[in-house]
């Protein structure tokens, strides 16, 4: 009988341009928090995730948040980077193509980077599965709302996660599923997930503002 863990989609590490996490802090609060998986998510990098896999190959899910023309695409158990800024259905075939279990990050949240054309999500449904339907940092929970009716009216399954971007808020939102290890294991798990999590409040975008101003004069 496969083992039922609380699972994390949605984190980021010093690797992205907005978090101070160091992929070594996020393993040891999965393990602290009795995270069984968490995917590590940079934005338009893969570098840290796949490091903290080797590091921890049980725990960590290799994923990226990549940022498309219109808004943001979450890809899970990828073995290739895809650059931001491509069109999404571009994003999305290159994502198809490499096996990766497919979704969209705050879909609704126009806060976010989320400037998705009249039509497009619609059009990317046939390569999704699955949508953030509770992103832990949304400034509304109407935001949520929507995104999680757009997943049932589309017969889509619910991701969640924290989009952490500081030690404190890893583990905010999670799912509660059956243990897996490759993207169409997260599908059949998907089936009998049950959901926790409450939003995080807008105090915890201060951590990305000051980590970028940090990054940036770090790296001048």
């Amino acid at each position: 009988m496969t083992d039922t863990i609380l699972a994390e989609f949605h984190c980021h590490s010093n690797y992205s341009p907005d978090s101070r996490v160091r992929i070594e802090a996020i393993i040891r609060v999965c393990r602290e928090k009795g995270i069984g998986k968490i995917a590590i998510t940079d934005h338009g990098r893969m570098a840290g995730a796949l490091k903290a896999h080797q590091m921890a190959p049980d725990l960590v899910v290799v994923g990226e948040e990549i940022l498309t023309t219109e808004g943001e695409i979450l890809g899970y158990f990828m073995n290739e980077e895809i650059p931001d800024y491509l069109p999404p259905l571009d994003v999305v075939k290159r994502l198809q193509d490499q096996g990766a279990f497919i979704s969209v990050a705050h879909p609704f949240d126009p806060w976010r980077g989320s400037r998705w054309k009249r039509g497009t999500l619609e059009k990317l449904v046939p390569f999704l599965d699955g949508v953030e339907a509770f992103n832990a940092r949304c400034f509304d929970p109407k935001f949520n709302e929507q995104a999680g009716f757009f997943a049932n009216e589309h017969g889509l399954d619910w991701l969640v996660g924290s989009d952490a971007h500081s030690i404190s808020e890893i583990g905010q939102a999670v799912l509660k599923l059956p243990d897996f290890n490759s993207a169409e294991e997260l599908r059949q798990s998907l089936k009998t997930a049950t959901f926790s999590g409450e939003l995080s409040g807008k105090i915890v975008r201060l951590h990305s503002t000051i980590a970028k101003l940090v990054n940036k004069f770090q790296h001048r």
